[in-house]
């Protein structure tokens, strides 16, 4: 169901401004109740539109942030803004967190296509924002070339005063200088992740406060550390830049284009060490073999954590790949052997063709099929009106909204609460439609039953048999098998 912030602005709070503001909320009443969609709410402001610092358009963008509504409505474009910057904010709200913009003059409306005017009305404070992006730029320049670290966030076991890179007076240093060692020392990237996890190491992440910073360390995460010139003393910056002034994608700016100012802080790895560890880097790089697959390689998956699982030779089978990558910390083994699973399946599906032979099998399952659909065909009826009999009453709770006899709050609590009835019964309906799929024809069963005679004809378990007939194996906690077949009957414990 559409949730619509609907933002209206006048210029002044006098009597003409009053009745605008009456008007627009009428035209946005019944532009919504049309619709058939929900008001999650209304943001009015008295104020220009020339400046950004509009207290109730900021709390909408904060909003709109963390996905309260899908839909902005607004009269028309010069109601969200008249300024460049702005207008680009709110272009990216649209386009980054899948929020729709509709203006009631059908200027725009990116539900369908609709936003060339967003685009000619942006481009004319396009070449001011850039001009001022590259006074910005050239003033970071010139920081960095006096030795100055101009980054948000410091590298990993540094912290910057006063504009410079000093090293922590905490344990990190120490770690970077152990992920350096063991690297020299043989050990792999995902190996060093895994064990900086299981004891309990902080991320980068988490050590610099990142709001979504996560507790495990990662091969990207290793491989940034080792190949970061700070830890030698240097400094190197401008190695990327934004795309563009409308942008926040970066680019990798070429070697010769950097700024690199040597000895301008205290290194925490040698130059010997660091550039030992290049050549290392590019050496395994080389090397490495790509991993194989095997059989039940990306349709065999942990029950618990619901990661893949990894084929591992000195187990002949599989364990939980979470597991493998991370340790216990993260999951248990979930082994279980390659054979266990062929012989499982193909059990299975030896059981289904010898149940197909039997004619009076098809016979009977065909009228089951019948009965069974016209059951569930009824209650889904049932289920469609109960739906448009919600929808009918929502309509008249805009009405009440507009009349002032519930409150804004009165009217998201209510609508809340019928569009979890409507949730509750688009899922059973949606269960229901999934059932009547699922039911299987005489058509169906010869069908399954000649590939399955082609496929036996083999005796053995191939990936295209596998794929054909089965959508998903899960492993237990003790091994256990949970097939997940392409078909449904006989049911197959």
């Amino acid at each position: 169901m559409m949730r619509c912030a609907i933002y209206i602005r006048v210029s002044t709070d006098k009597e003409e401004q009053k009745a605008s503001l009456k008007y627009q909320k009428e035209l946005f009443y019944r532009y919504v109740q049309e619709q058939g969609w929900d008001i999650y709410e209304i943001y009015v402001d008295v104020q220009t539109g020339t400046t950004a610092k509009r207290k109730n358009l900021q709390k909408m963008i904060e909003d709109a942030h963390e996905k309260k509504f899908d839909i902005i409505l607004a009269k028309e474009l010069s109601r969200l803004a008249r300024n460049g910057e702005l207008s680009y904010k709110i272009k990216n709200l649209c386009e980054n967190q899948g929020i729709h913009i509709i203006t009631l003059d059908n200027a725009i409306n990116t539900l369908t296509g609709n936003t060339n005017m967003f685009g000619l009305y942006a481009w004319m404070y396009e070449q001011e924002s850039q001009n001022t992006s590259n006074r910005v730029k050239e003033t970071l320049r010139t920081r960095a070339i006096k030795g100055l670290f101009k980054g948000s966030i410091p590298p990993y076991g540094y912290e910057v005063i006063e504009g410079r890179l000093h090293i922590r007076s905490d344990n990190t240093p120490s770690i970077v200088k152990r992920i350096f060692d063991e690297y020299l020392a043989g050990s792999g990237r995902e190996s060093i992740a895994r064990r900086l996890y299981n004891e309990d190491i902080p991320t980068p992440a988490d050590v610099a406060g990142e709001i979504n910073a996560g507790d495990k360390w990662n091969d990207s995460t290793i491989k940034l550390i080792l190949t970061n010139p700070h830890y030698v003393g240097d400094l190197v910056q401008n190695r990327s830049t934004t795309v563009s002034v409308t942008s926040k994608k970066r680019k990798q700016v070429e070697q010769e284009n950097q700024i690199i100012v040597k000895n301008t802080h205290e290194p925490i790895i040698s130059r010997d060490v660091f550039d030992a560890v290049q050549h290392q880097l590019k050496i395994r790089t080389k090397y490495i073999t790509a991993p194989k697959k095997h059989l039940f390689t990306n349709i065999l998956y942990c029950s618990d954590c619901g990661k893949g699982m990894w084929y591992r030779s000195n187990r002949n089978g599989y364990i939980c790949g979470n597991y493998a990558r991370h340790g216990k910390k993260a999951c248990s083994s979930h082994s279980i052997k390659e054979d266990l699973l062929k012989d499982t399946a193909l059990t299975d599906i030896q059981t289904l063709v010898k149940e197909i032979h039997q004619e009076h099998y098809v016979k009977q399952l065909e009228a089951q099929s019948k009965a069974s659909k016209q059951s569930l065909q009824q209650q889904l009826d049932k289920i469609e009106k109960q739906i448009n009999i919600i929808k009918d009453r929502k309509r008249k709770y805009i009405n009440m909204l507009a009349g002032e006899l519930i409150t804004q709050e009165e009217y998201r609590e209510i609508v809340e609460s019928n569009n979890i009835e409507i949730k509750e019964l688009a899922d059973k309906k949606n269960d229901l439609l999934t059932a009547i799929e699922s039911e299987q024809t005489v058509d169906n069963i010869k069908q399954l039953k000649q590939e399955l005679l082609h496929f036996l004809n083999f005796n053995e378990l191939t990936p295209e048999t596998l794929h054909r007939l089965i959508n998903r194996i899960e492993v237990k906690a003790d091994g256990t098998p949970i097939i997940h077949y392409r078909f449904s009957i006989p049911k197959i414990q």
